[in-house]
């Protein structure tokens, strides 16, 4: 398996930012399961899965199938006290370092309960003022 990938399984569910900073490429984007936009650039998404890892509880990965660059990370984990299942679809650059994070999952209501704790998060962090013009 690529160091990349063994280390994302042990930071993912930390929710510390700078344990997932180190691990993405600087023009990483992050494509999240709660809307249709792309956050771009390590910082911001750096910031964004820190704080999905603090929302997210009972996290784990269930299986992790892929090679060199691509990468499919199955995950279970409870969002409050509902359930949910996904999969993180990782690219890797040359460097080994993660270029591309796209999130799916499921149930419906599990993604509008993240996103509901996450836009509350990001209202009482100041940094997302900035961040959202990172959006693309």
């Amino acid at each position: 398996m690529h160091p990349t990938i063994e280390k994302l399984q042990e930071v993912v569910a930390k929710g510390d930012e700078s344990l997932i900073h180190e691990l993405l490429a600087e023009d990483v984007r992050f494509l999240p399961p709660t809307y249709y936009k792309t956050w771009t650039g390590r910082e911001p998404v750096a910031a964004v899965l820190g704080h999905v890892g603090q929302v997210l509880s009972d996290f784990r990965y269930r299986r992790i199938m892929g090679q060199g660059r691509d990468w499919a990370l199955e995950f279970q984990c409870r969002v409050g006290d509902l359930d949910a299942v996904g999969v993180d679809l990782i690219t890797l650059d040359d460097g080994g370092l993660i270029q591309e994070f796209e999130v799916v999952m499921r149930p419906y209501k599990t993604v509008g309960a993240l996103r509901d704790a996450m836009n509350a998060r990001v209202m009482t962090d100041a940094r997302f003022l900035r961040f959202r013009d990172a959006l693309s």
